[in-house]
Formats: C-alpha cells, sequence, structure tokens
C-alpha cells in the first residue's frame, strides 16, 4: 500500500516591507510659517515697528512662542523676513515716451504712499533703519531697490532716445523723483497726488533733458 504524503500550503511568501527612518527633528510647518509672516506685517502696519512683540505675533498668529523661536532666532529677524513681502514685482511701463513712462511710474509711486497700509509702515521702518542695519539692509535692498531698478530702466530708456542728457548722474535722477514722495509722507504731510506727480516729472524733464542745459 502506498502511502500518500501530504504536503501543506504555506502560502506565498509576504515580502518584508522596508520602513525608512523617520527624518530627525519636527518638520516645518508651512502654514504656521505663513501664519507668523502675514501677523508680523499686519501689526507693523497697524501698531508700528516698536510695537511689535513676539508675544503679539504668536497670539495674532494663533500659534506658540516656541514656534516662532523654531524659525526665526529674534524679533528682529522675524521683523526683516516679513518686510521681505512688501516688495512686488514693479512694472515697468512703455507708453512710447519718456514723460509718459515716468508719469506711469511716479502714479503707481504716489498709489504705494498713500496706501494707509503703507503710510502706517513706513515711518517706523525709517526710525527702525538707524538703530538696525539689519533693517536697513532689507530696506535698502527690498522695495526701494526694486522701485529704484525700474525707474533706472525708464531713465536708461529716455537716454537712449535723446530725451535726456547722456551725461546724466543716474543716482541723482533717481533721488529727485523718489525724494518728494518720501519728505512730504515723512516731514510735512503735503498732499502725495496726481499734481505732485506731474510737478516731479516736469521738474526732472526741464532739469536733465537735453535741452536743458
Amino acid at each position: 500500500m502506498t502511502r500518500s504524503r501530504v504536503v501543506k500550503n504555506r502560502g506565498p511568501k509576504t515580502a518584508t516591507a522596508t520602513v525608512a527612518p523617520r527624518p530627525r527633528g519636527r518638520p516645518r510647518s508651512t502654514a504656521a510659517h505663513e501664519a507668523i509672516l502675514g501677523a508680523t506685517l499686519a501689526l507693523l502696519r497697524e501698531v508700528g515697528y516698536d510695537a511689535v512683540t513676539i508675544e503679539g505675533v504668536a497670539a495674532r498668529a494663533e500659534v506658540g512662542k516656541k514656534t516662532i523661536y523654531r524659525h526665526w532666532s529674534s524679533r528682529e529677524a522675524l521683523i526683516a523676513d516679513a518686510v521681505k513681502r512688501i516688495v512686488n514685482e514693479i512694472r515697468i511701463p512703455d507708453t512710447g515716451s519718456t514723460k509718459g513712462d515716468l508719469l506711469a511710474l511716479m502714479r503707481d509711486a504716489v498709489r504705494v504712499y498713500r496706501d494707509p497700509d503703507n503710510t502706517r509702515l513706513m515711518p517706523g521702518l525709517i526710525a527702525a533703519m538707524a538703530r538696525s542695519e539689519h533693517i536697513a539692509n532689507i530696506v535698502r535692498t527690498g522695495f526701494l531697490a526694486e522701485r529704484r531698478r525700474a525707474i533706472a530702466q525708464v531713465l536708461d530708456r529716455a537716454v537712449a532716445r535723446g530725451d535726456l542728457r547722456a551725461t546724466l548722474d543716474r543716482e541723482l535722477a533717481l533721488d529727485v523723483l523718489g525724494g518728494p514722495l518720501f519728505y512730504r509722507l515723512l516731514i510735512t504731510g503735503g498732499p502725495i497726488d496726481d499734481r505732485l506727480a506731474r510737478g516731479v516729472v516736469d521738474l526732472m524733464l526741464n532739469g536733465f533733458s537735453t535741452l536743458s542745459r
């Protein structure tokens, strides 16, 4: 009598899953990061540079102070990072004439400087620049530099057209275009309006055109 051998079905072999090791440390929360920067910028505009505190930002962003200090080493570093967000892309106008281009730039500047958010923010930032090289560097290389670069391209185009002198002192011209707005915003409190925009452009063209010597 032949015995039959029973073969047990052990089933298919199961592959052993490889578990990747977790990265060390806590992952950075993008949502918290954005909320903190937004809260900082909002408080800068509402209460001014000197009154912004880590506690205030934490309450506004609904995060803990430890969360803020995980991302930024100090109040100054946080504010400097938030200030960078003021910079927006500045469109370089091309109206076909130097006067039209300068007017477009000046009217855009008037819009920016008349914005209540910016009128509350700017004085505190200017004062902070005198006390903090970090803040000063951010302001100078941020929205101010962006606006000056845009105006410089318009000035270079005007020189190429022959509307402005080839010997134009570009830095002086940039100061002439931007200075009156700052002066009225920070010192005299005079109107920042279309009349100012047109007056500055006329002054610029009269003082630096190829016809004026």
